[in-house]
């Protein structure tokens, strides 16, 4: 670890430009998945642990495609339109039947949807580790110290629009507005005839909709296997625990920051680490609100 820390800040600290660039990448992705979660979890009150799981199938539809000779970047449009039908239906099938009921329950439920996604595509495509050439070009920088793939540069690019779409609609569209009259009070929605059962049928798979994406993008930059997506699910929930319900600024920063983290803690720690920083950003956040929570505790006269 001494050694790492040396090489980073004392013997080649141009290492440094790598690391941000590669926590900024991934970065993005881990925003685009967690104000998915986060949009379900503050709209329906779903703690969605098949979250990534979505992600993952979102790579396995691309990669699919791309043995049809659809490069990744074209066949964005299929996987967001196929993720979104396949998020209206589990939300009939399963998301419905849950969303009144005790938060135990859809933990439960889309644990159970977890399980049965991991073993249908382990099933389908097998349990090896897959990978997409997107036979885009590798740029060097500072005597080959930094090297940025364009792939990467375009799934920044991506995500960001994306996200930009995201916001546009929500503040623009009937349906947006409609979805953050939900979130505020289901039940005042419903009195001013909003129906809510198709809101959050729509939110539902708009959240598909947006892991599809992200698996787009990972199967882009990233490798990806039937068993990977506890780990998007994972960091999206540390993400939203860290950054709130409704604040996509804050969404967005934390997914940025937790990118850079486990970057720097896979340069000195290891790769083996990398999901640890995601845990322990979590366990940090989580014990910071307890304090926080018994430093403003009142006593109630």
């Amino acid at each position: 670890m001494l050694d790492n820390l040396q090489l980073l800040f004392v013997w080649a600290p141009i290492i440094n430009v790598q690391i941000i660039l590669e926590g900024i990448f991934v970065g993005a992705i881990f925003a685009l998945v967690s104000y998915g979660l986060a949009l379900v979890w503050g709209v329906m009150n779903v703690k969605n642990l098949a979250q990534g799981d979505f992600v993952i199938m979102g790579a396995y539809l691309t990669f699919t495609l791309s043995k049809y000779g659809l490069h990744p970047i074209f066949s964005l449009p299929i996987v967001l339109v196929i993720m979104f039908g396949y998020g209206w239906l589990i939300y009939l099938l399963i998301i419905r039947r849950v969303i009144d009921n005790d938060m135990f329950v859809s933990l439960l439920a889309t644990f159970g949807l977890s399980l049965v996604m991991q073993q249908f595509m382990n099933v389908l495509y097998g349990p090896e580790v897959q990978i997409i050439d997107s036979k885009l070009p590798v740029y060097s920088m500072f005597d080959d110290f930094v090297t940025v793939p364009m792939a990467k540069i375009i799934s920044l690019i991506l995500a960001g629009t994306f996200a930009l779409i995201i916001v546009i609609f929500m503040k623009k569209s009937r349906m947006g507005q409609a979805i953050r009259a939900t979130a505020q009070d289901a039940r005042a929605a419903r009195v001013l005839g909003i129906n809510t059962d198709r809101v959050y049928a729509f939110t539902y798979a708009l959240n598909a909709a947006i892991c599809g994406v992200a698996g787009v993008l990972v199967s882009i930059i990233w490798i990806f296997q039937p068993f990977y997506g506890i780990q998007y699910s994972l960091r999206a929930f540390a993400i939203v625990t860290a950054a709130g319900l409704g604040n996509l600024p804050a969404v967005i920063g934390a997914g940025f920051g937790l990118g850079l983290i486990e970057k720097y803690t896979s340069m000195i720690l290891g790769t083996e680490y990398e999901i640890a920083a995601a845990v322990i950003m979590l366990l940090i956040v989580l014990i910071w609100r307890q304090i926080h929570l018994r430093r403003s505790r009142q006593v109630v006269r």
